[in-house]
This record gives C-alpha cells, sequence and structure tokens, in this order.
C-alpha cells in the first residue's frame, strides 16, 4: 500500500469521502475484529486454526522461525511494506515478534499466542475506531461525472491557472502537470497509481511547445486525457483506502486530567533517558520522551505531519526546552507536562486534519492470511 498524505484544518473532504463510501465501497472500522475478539468460541476455533497452520513440526510450541509468517501477516493487516524495506517497519515488525517472545528466544505455547494475538488485535481495532478506513472503489463513475458536470470548464480552468504553463516543454509535460492536481475527489486515483496516470497521458504530443499552451488547447487536450483515464477504470477500477486523522488536543486533555495515568505514562517516558552521576537529565532528552509519550496523548511521532512539528518546534522554543540544561527526573516531568498543555492549547486553537489516499492493490481482507477467517466446512 502506498499513499499520498495531505493536511488541512477542515474535515469537509472527508465527509464527501463518507458519503461516497457510504454509496458503493466500505468502511473498516474495527468493528469486524472486535466481533471476533469479543467471542470466545469463536476466536478460541480461530486461534486453534492458526496455530495449527503455524505450528510446523507439531510440537505444540511455536519458534521464532515459525512465527515469523504470523508477524509477516501482522505487518501486511497494518499495512506495513514487507519486512526488510525500511528500517523503520523492520523495527515494527522485531516490536512484534518480541510481544509474542518477550523478547526471549524460547517457544510460544498456544495460550501466550492467543494472548498476545487478542492484545495486538485489539489494538489495531482501537485505532481503527479512532481513524476508520474508507475503501473506495473507483470505476470511472465519478470522474466521469466531474468531466460531463457543469463545474468542468471552471475547474479546469482554476487547475490550468496553478500550471506552470510557460516552461519550456511540451503539451505532454503540461498533461502529466494537470493530471496530479485532480484529487481522489475528482474521482481520480492518487499518483502512486501510476498506470492509470500513463494511460491518461498517452497520445499527448511530446513536441516541444514553441509558445505557451493556450486556455483552448489545453481544456481539449485534459478533457481528452481524463476521458482515457475513465476508460481505464472502467476496464480495471482502482481500490483507494482513505484515512482521516484530526488532531485537536483532546487526547492531551483526557491525559492531563488522569493523574494515574499520566504519572505511568511519564515514568515510562523518563525510564531510560541517560542520566549523570547525580540522577539528572538533560532538557534534550524532551523531544525524545514526547515521541514516547505520544501514543497515549493522541499524537503523532515527531517527523509524521509537518505542522504538529512546527507547532511542537514553537512550543519548545516558548519554553525554552532546547537549551540543553540538566534537570532532576521532577523537573524534566514538569517541562513534560508544560510541552503537553502547551500543544493542547494550540490544538485547541486550531486543530490539524491528516487525510491519506492509498492505492490497494488487492482487497485489504486478503492482505494477511492470518486474519483470514477460518473457512467451515460441512459433512
Amino acid at each position: 500500500m502506498k499513499s499520498n498524505r495531505t493536511e488541512s484544518s477542515s474535515g469537509d473532504d472527508h465527509d464527501h469521502m463518507m458519503s461516497k463510501a457510504g454509496k458503493k465501497s466500505g468502511v473498516l472500522d474495527g468493528s469486524d475484529i472486535m466481533e471476533l475478539v469479543g467471542n470466545e468460541e469463536v476466536f478460541t476455533s480461530f486461534v486453534d486454526h492458526k496455530f495449527q497452520e503455524l505450528d510446523l513440526d507439531k510440537d505444540g510450541k511455536l519458534s521464532v522461525k515459525e512465527l515469523q509468517p504470523a508477524v509477516a501477516d501482522i505487518g501486511a493487516a497494518l499495512g506495513l511494506p514487507a519486512r526488510g524495506s525500511s528500517p523503520d517497519s523492520d523495527h515494527i515488525y522485531s516490536e512484534v515478534l518480541d510481544e509474542f517472545t518477550h523478547g526471549k528466544q524460547g517457544n510460544v505455547s498456544k495460550k501466550e499466542f492467543q494472548v498476545v494475538l487478542s492484545d495486538i488485535l485489539i489494538g489495531m481495532a482501537a485505532g481503527l475506531k479512532r481513524d476508520p478506513v474508507l475503501i473506495l472503489r473507483m470505476d470511472g463513475e465519478d470522474l466521469l461525472e466531474f468531466i460531463n458536470g457543469p463545474s468542468f470548464e471552471s475547474d479546469a480552468m482554476t487547475i490550468f491557472s496553478q500550471i506552470e504553463s510557460t516552461e519550456k516543454g511540451s503539451i505532454r509535460d503540461c498533461m502529466k502537470k494537470a493530471s496530479t492536481l485532480l484529487t481522489v475527489d475528482h474521482g481520480m486515483p492518487p499518483t502512486d497509481s501510476w498506470q492509470c496516470h500513463r494511460t491518461g497521458l498517452q497520445s499527448c504530443p511530446e513536441s516541444a511547445l514553441e509558445q505557451p499552451i493556450s486556455q483552448d488547447v489545453f481544456l481539449s487536450e485534459f478533457k481528452q486525457m481524463v476521458e482515457r483515464v475513465v476508460h481505464r477504470l472502467q476496464e480495471q477500477p482502482v481500490i483507494v483506502a482513505h484515512s482521516e486523522q484530526t488532531f485537536d488536543g483532546i487526547g492531551i486533555k483526557r491525559l492531563l486530567s488522569n493523574k494515574f495515568e499520566l504519572n505511568k505514562t511519564l515514568d515510562a517516558a523518563v525510564k531510560d533517558v541517560p542520566r549523570d552521576k547525580n540522577g539528572k537529565m538533560s532538557k534534550e532528552y524532551l523531544r525524545v520522551a514526547l515521541d514516547l509519550v505520544a501514543p497515549a496523548a493522541g499524537l503523532p511521532p515527531i517527523g509524521a505531519v509537518d505542522q504538529m512539528d512546527k507547532i511542537v518546534n514553537e512550543v519548545f522554543r516558548m519554553i525554552e526546552a532546547d537549551d540543553g540544561k540538566m534537570v532532576d527526573e521532577e523537573e524534566f516531568k514538569k517541562l513534560m507536562r508544560e510541552v503537553l498543555g502547551s500543544i493542547m492549547l494550540q490544538l485547541e486553537g486550531n486543530a490539524i486534519n491528516v487525510s491519506s489516499n492509498s492505492v490497494v492493490h488487492e482487497p485489504l481482507a486478503t492482505s494477511s492470511t492470518l486474519l483470514t477467517p477460518t473457512p467451515t466446512t460441512t459433512s
């Protein structure tokens, strides 16, 4: 799964996506997972079947090697690239394996397997409940509606005004730029579905332009390009997963209001922070600690969302959290609470909305054999 991510402060596009999802696709909200885990008899049978599949030597235990397919399937269900593709994703795969083995090389019993798998699935379900994934089947219908609609010409002229039409190049170059300005909301798959975009660019003149392209020529070529994409989608529909996340400070507010949970979270965050001989910690580790607290506070990892990084940088500047001074543990935790409170106030005044559109090359339900329901047989 590949994705194109955009950031905005409005949920209007997401509401429109929800409308489309209701018409001709589906919503992954974790309810199916919770239904599976919540039915003890069904889940036990599910685990029995999967355990037997993985236990190749039939010794009633799963070795690290036998667990690898389960870890790979969980990664696929989470939308991670294959193991070995990225150090970041490989770290997550290692953490999943450690959950099963508790960091040891010993074998895992069926009971241990069931407990850990249940925890992982419940975590996945909670994430989907908080940030549902909309599955859209793009078959050209919306794109055709767009080019035949009354606003097509005005929308096309808006796109025309955004491309750098004065650059040297060809009509094909202009159409390539224009195609990237069509969105999933228009009915155009994201740019990682390059086959669709390449089909649209076929037959576009490649000869160099002696002068800037005119509006009339642009409108004619643009419509033909979009029509070619429509025909491609009618023949080979594309499945797109759309997710939406809103960071509005509610998660931080909830954490700060629960003293027990806050103390537990901060204790875990500072546990491995390096200390000098007097037990003091450098303020330069506040960002590391914030990254550890982020999941409990409903925040993205540092570096994942540009707008959020700007807010964090501003907060750190305001409270001089980057000066590298040494502080004791209580002062360190106090600074963490100040950082969280300041970020919360910023988000309450201006929430950040992040959307992601991803091409799914096969139905999500079959992307992970681990999570595929056990087939039933009748005699």
